[in-house]
């Protein structure tokens, strides 16, 4: 007979199956958690492609290396792109994208569908976790429904969570376990088992009273960031007319040893979450009457930033007697931020889109990223330049995009004709560094 302390002991004695629907940036990592210490593992994803290649022992981001999918296979992780296989399984943790449309409003269509292609394999004692970022709601309005639907109660027969991820590709100062976990649950019980499930693999379970509270405590922490990125990229235009270095600027502010948090401005925003998790609020606040205008506000100023870059690259390439049309551009970095080959809502990319619509010849170098890879929105059929100083010769200017630690800057500050740095890793003035 099923209770929610025998689900609670399966947990506990690490004898529960876990499930994991998603084996991306977030799904992975947590399959090498659970994998580690214990559990066994079934991921669930509907690329072909990428469930072979993790069989194999093979990983296919930058970061998590090939030995460890290898030591977890070896440990009983298996990927499969059968759904019947959750049946299999105690935990069911969703980790499946959240993107938006063209429109700018919340795509949960990778929600709604997984629940659909689980709810035939549901059974009594499954828990059922989305980490995915969403809106506020989300996990009552879509997931409850859909776990009720073949006759199980939620909270009695089934347990269903919101737990967002917080993952951080490429810092090496947070593992999984190390950042703590904030979960909801739709009921008492529900929480319990929340917490039983993620306490064995994470330091500290942060506890909150609802699934709507811990689906905005994730929207809260990126808008944070994106509302105060807006700022800093704002005060950037304003001190560059001023003639004042906004790296700098922040550099010396961050002295300050309270009340001020260090955000460093940027060609853009990019990553699954911060360009994205604004418009989930201010999409859902309508329903309530509710206009967000300040949030809404910092998403024109970082969405305008790309723009802006361009426009910086014109003036460089004016200056020098030439046109954007017909030139040749290098785009520095097209990851989404330093050290790392994730390339979710990339700015760079739209740089590299406004640049080829100007009628340039647009080329990228990225040791992240050695050929362009298969993007919803995006497509461009390039491999990534070798930065030599020959090659950096035949291009007319280079826009450093992102900062990757790789780069030589040394020798591209040496034989670049043009450097439009959106970075401000170069402080020292010189006539053919432009500041953007």
């Amino acid at each position: 007979m099923l209770t929610i302390e025998s689900t609670l002991a399966k947990f506990q004695k690490k004898e529960a199956i876990i499930g994991i629907v998603g084996l991306g940036y977030v799904g992975l990592p947590l399959m090498l958690r659970y994998t580690a210490i214990g559990y066994k593992v079934i991921g669930v994803d509907i690329d072909i492609e990428k469930v072979d290649k993790l069989n194999a022992g093979k990983s296919y981001i930058e970061h998590i290396t090939s030995d460890s999918i290898a030591n977890a296979c070896n440990d009983g992780f298996e990927a499969t792109a059968e759904f019947s296989r959750v049946s299999e399984c105690d935990a069911l943790i969703l980790c499946v994208p959240t993107p938006l449309n063209k429109y700018r409003e919340p795509d949960i269509s990778y929600v709604t569908n997984t629940m659909d292609a689980l709810k035939p394999y549901l059974r009594k004692g499954h828990v059922i976790s989305l980490e995915s970022t969403t809106y506020p709601g989300t996990t009552e309005e879509e997931l409850l429904p859909r776990a009720e639907d073949g006759g199980l109660k939620v909270g009695e027969d089934v347990f269903l969570v919101y737990s967002p991820e917080r993952e951080d590709p490429g810092n090496p100062n947070f593992e999984t376990h190390t950042i703590p976990k904030v979960v909801g649950g739709h009921t008492a019980a529900c929480l319990k088992v929340g917490v039983a499930l993620y306490e064995p693999a994470i330091d500290q379970v942060v506890p909150v009273s609802s699934t709507k509270t811990a689906e905005m405590t994730k929207l809260l922490e990126n808008i944070h960031r994106a509302v105060n990125i807006g700022l800093v990229n704002e005060m950037k235009i304003v001190a560059d007319r001023m003639g004042i270095d906004i790296f700098e600027v922040v550099d010396a502010a961050k002295t300050k040893p309270f009340g001020f948090t260090a955000y460093y401005p940027g060609p853009g925003l990019g990553g699954h979450c911060i360009p994205i998790d604004p418009f989930y609020l201010t999409w859902k606040a309508r329903e309530y009457g509710l206009h967000t205008r300040f949030i809404e506000l910092s998403g024109e100023v970082n969405q305008g930033m790309p723009q802006y870059v361009i426009g910086k690259l014109m003036d460089g390439l004016n200056d020098a007697g030439k046109a954007l049309k017909n030139s040749r551009v290098l785009v520095l970095g097209i990851a989404y931020k330093k050290n790392v080959d994730d390339m979710r809502e990339s700015p760079s990319v739209e740089i590299m889109e406004l640049i080829e619509v100007k009628g340039a010849i647009v080329a990228y170098s990225d040791p992240h990223v050695p050929v362009f890879p298969k993007m919803r929105e995006h497509s461009f059929k390039l491999s990534s330049e070798p930065l030599t100083a020959e090659n950096l010769a035949t291009f007319d200017a280079v826009v450093l995009a992102t900062d990757h630690d790789r780069f030589d800057y040394g020798m591209i500050k040496q034989h670049a004709k043009l450097i439009i740095d959106s970075r401000g890793k170069y402080r020292e003035p010189a006539e053919h560094i432009v500041k953007a």
